[in-house]
């Protein structure tokens, strides 16, 4: 998919494991982009579902495949990263979708019209079985870092960073079983003070039933790294982060898709 000499390159990881059923649409929504260079990077953790098939029925469509065992999520998802050479790095998820075609073009145009070190933008969460109705809406707003201490935080799907500010601040933190990208995101924003903007427009199309609200339990374990996420980063958690950052979440569902 590469286009060289047109700034900025994007690498775009996906990480899957038994997702037969939906990385094919997730593919497909990277190959129809309009932005001409594009590095896709897929990093399947040995699924056995025929999800290999899938990702080999686009031979050398998708820029690098590796297929190897891994030790979950973020651990798939590091390596994607080391293997990027993008000058932006992005991640969809397998059973999600690029919104449009021309998204990726619109998170270039905002790479080039400022000194900027990582966008963020809208969010559908959607329906498992049909992406086209919508669960609840992430809306956008411009950046402020004080947002973070109101228990706000951009949806990590739709953020896009240079690949500079992982070599320089590290790649996912695989202590966390759940919230890493929560940390990762603090860490970036508030410990470090990437310069970040926003895009007023929807980016991804997310199935719903993330590993952090698939039980009572992982519930629990997220708030709880939540909270971790601040204190590694030599950080005081916000007070009351706990309730402040679920308690958004029932607000995305109130909020009207645009």
């Amino acid at each position: 998919m590469n286009s060289s000499g047109t700034f900025p390159k994007i690498s775009v990881i996906t990480a899957v494991h038994n997702r037969s059923a939906t990385v094919g649409a997730a593919i497909e929504s990277v190959l129809g982009q309009t932005w001409p260079n594009v590095e896709y990077i897929l990093i399947d953790g040995m699924s056995n579902d025929g999800t290999d098939d899938v990702i080999r029925s686009y031979g050398d469509r998708i820029d690098r495949s590796i297929r190897e065992p891994d030790e979950g999520i973020y651990d798939a998802l590091n390596k994607g990263i080391r293997a990027a050479t993008g000058d932006v790095v992005g991640f969809l998820h397998a059973d999600d979708l690029l919104a449009s075609p021309d998204v990726l073009e619109s998170i270039a145009r905002e790479f080039q019209s400022g000194e900027i070190d990582g966008v963020y933008g809208g969010l559908y969460y959607v329906n498992a079985q049909n992406p086209d109705r919508i669960v609840r809406y992430w809306k956008p707003v411009p950046y402020k870092i004080g947002r973070f201490w109101r228990g706000w935080m951009p949806p990590h799907p739709t953020c896009y960073l240079r690949r500079e500010c992982y070599l320089q601040h590290g790649l996912f933190n695989r202590s966390m079983s759940i919230a890493a990208d929560y940390e990762l995101l603090v860490r970036m924003m508030v410990r470090y003070r990437i310069r970040v903007s926003s895009i007023d427009r929807v980016l991804v199309r997310m199935r719903v039933g993330g590993k952090s609200n698939a039980s009572l339990r992982n519930r629990l374990l997220a708030n709880r790294e939540d909270v971790e996420a601040w204190r590694i980063n030599g950080l005081r958690p916000p007070l009351g982060l706990r309730f402040t950052k679920p308690a958004r979440k029932l607000l995305q569902f109130l909020a009207k898709p645009e």
